[in-house]
Parts: structure tokens; C-alpha cells; sequence
């Protein structure tokens, strides 16, 4: 399985991974998610990348910020080496490095109030990226005195650049970096900001004035998924923060709609890999 699609489901126990990638895929990579951040620095190759019904046409040192919980797939051109550096972050790790005057999520967060997941740096940063970069992977390889403090301190310096970046970044108001379609984008944010109220189709399909059947083929071909499965997804995903929050777990259950507690156990399983008892 490729590597992008290998944690889709369960936790990074570790704080970060590193991953320099360059190969040619011929596979077409379905949509998927993570339990956990992900920044993805594209260097080379022909791809598009799809994150939450929004398409990003990548160019190289473009750095695309994806929030935990939320659908991606890249689209890539097999004919050309797609080159790329992912990070996987550990939420945790990075709350406990964040300070009053930085919190090390805030470059996600912006991610989601902006729906804007790209990042593109003009070319006078991209040698100070590049230098960090490097440090970092030099230090992740290395075997020599205190490299593992070394690692872990390139990473927090590369994540406060990110947010930086991000805070500073003006890419959403260029429309050629994107393709969405408006009505998907709003029912997306409807369905993220009201998981716990009626979100079956009859209700979206009236909600938004559209047909079922418009609702159906237009969200799945610009999610990758049935407006049903995003929502379920969507919801055991909002269940385990609140587990991890403290909530019981029948009552986070119940918050998201389930209302047999059998069938909750079973839909968390089957996508997270674990029982709800397990996160801790």
C-alpha cells in the first residue's frame, strides 16, 4: 500500500515523521484522512492534489497544510517522478511545544477557517525552507552527539516557520491556484460546523435546494466519498476528540448520531483499527 494511504486509520504514536519521497506512480491513490497533521512540500512532477472537495495545482515548493481528519488524495501524472518531503505531526507534541504568544497548531487551524490548504512561497524563502529542511534530515540520519534533540529542535524551528508562512500567506486570493465548486464547499462547511444535528441526504437536499441525486454525484466526485460515508467519518472522528477530552464514550456516541451503542463500536473499529476504550 502506498505510503500515503498506510495511516489512514489509527494514531502516530511517534512526535513527527519524515518522509523524502521520489518515485513514479501508476496507481490511481483513493482519497483518504488522517488521525493526525500532515504538510506535504511538493518539488517535483505533474500532480494535482485534492484536499476536502478543493483541487490544488502544485508547483514546486508549494506546501500544502492538512488538518487532521480531513479528505486528501493527490492526482498524479505517472509519466513524470513525483518528488515530495510529508511531515506527520502529533497534535499533542506540538501543544505541548506551543507558547502563550505561539500556539504550533495555529498554521492548521488557519488551514480550516480559510478552507485553503496551499501555501505558495515566494522565491526568495524557498533557500531558508530548503536549509531547514535540510538540518532536519541530517539530524533524523545522523548518529552523532544529542542528534535526536537536534532532530526534534529543526522540526519546532520548521513548524514555527510554517506558521509564519502561513500567517503571512496571501495564495487563496490568486484563483489559479485552485479548482471547487461553491455549493460543494458550503454543504461541506454546513456538514463540519452541524455534526450533530440531521445530515442525511433528504435534509441536505432540502436544505441547499438541490436534488438527491445532484447532491450525490456532485459531492462524490469532488470529496471521492458518498455524502453518507463523509459524514459518518466525520462524526467517529469528532467521537474520539471527545473520548480524548474526557467525554464518556456512550455519550460521545450518542453526540454524533449513533444511537445504538453496538453499531458505534463497531463503525469506530472498523475505521480507526482500535475500540473508543483504547485511545486514552
Amino acid at each position: 500500500m502506498p505510503m500515503e494511504e498506510s495511516a489512514k486509520r489509527g494514531y502516530l504514536h511517534e512526535d513527527f515523521r519524515l518522509f523524502h519521497i521520489r518515485d513514479q506512480i501508476e496507481l490511481e491513490l483513493s482519497y483518504h484522512y488522517h488521525e493526525f497533521n500532515k504538510v506535504v512540500i511538493f518539488l517535483s512532477g505533474n500532480v494535482t492534489y485534492v484536499v476536502e472537495g478543493k483541487a490544488y495545482f502544485l508547483q514546486p515548493w508549494d506546501i500544502l497544510l492538512v488538518p487532521h481528519g480531513q479528505i486528501h488524495r493527490p492526482i498524479i501524472d505517472p509519466s513524470e517522478p513525483y518528488e515530495r518531503i510529508i511531515l506527520w505531526m502529533n497534535t499533542d507534541y506540538l501543544l505541548s511545544h506551543s507558547a502563550e504568544d505561539g500556539n504550533l497548531l495555529q498554521c492548521f487551524h488557519l488551514a480550516q477557517e480559510r478552507k485553503f490548504a496551499l501555501i505558495r512561497l515566494d522565491a526568495s524563502l524557498r533557500p531558508e525552507l530548503r536549509r531547514m529542511l535540510s538540518v532536519l534530515e541530517d539530524a533524523l540520519h545522523s548518529t552523532e552527539f544529542a542528534h535526536t534533540l537536534l532532530a526534534k529542535a529543526s522540526f519546532l524551528q520548521l513548524v514555527v516557520a510554517f506558521n509564519r508562512m502561513a500567517l503571512r500567506d496571501a495564495t487563496s486570493l490568486n484563483p489559479e491556484t485552485y479548482r471547487s465548486d461553491p455549493k460543494v464547499e458550503e454543504i461541506l462547511s454546513y456538514i463540519n460546523e452541524n455534526l450533530d444535528t440531521d445530515l442525511s441526504l433528504d435534509a441536505m437536499a432540502s436544505r441547499f435546494y438541490i436534488s438527491k441525486s445532484y447532491l450525490m454525484h456532485r459531492f462524490k466526485e469532488l470529496t471521492g466519498c458518498s455524502a453518507h460515508k463523509y459524514v459518518r467519518q466525520k462524526r467517529l472522528l469528532w467521537a474520539a476528540e471527545m473520548i480524548r477530552d474526557g467525554i464518556p464514550v456512550i455519550e460521545a456516541g450518542q453526540r454524533c448520531g449513533f444511537r445504538d451503542y453496538s453499531a458505534f463500536l463497531r463503525a469506530f473499529k472498523q475505521v480507526f483499527g482500535i475500540t473508543p476504550s483504547e485511545i486514552g
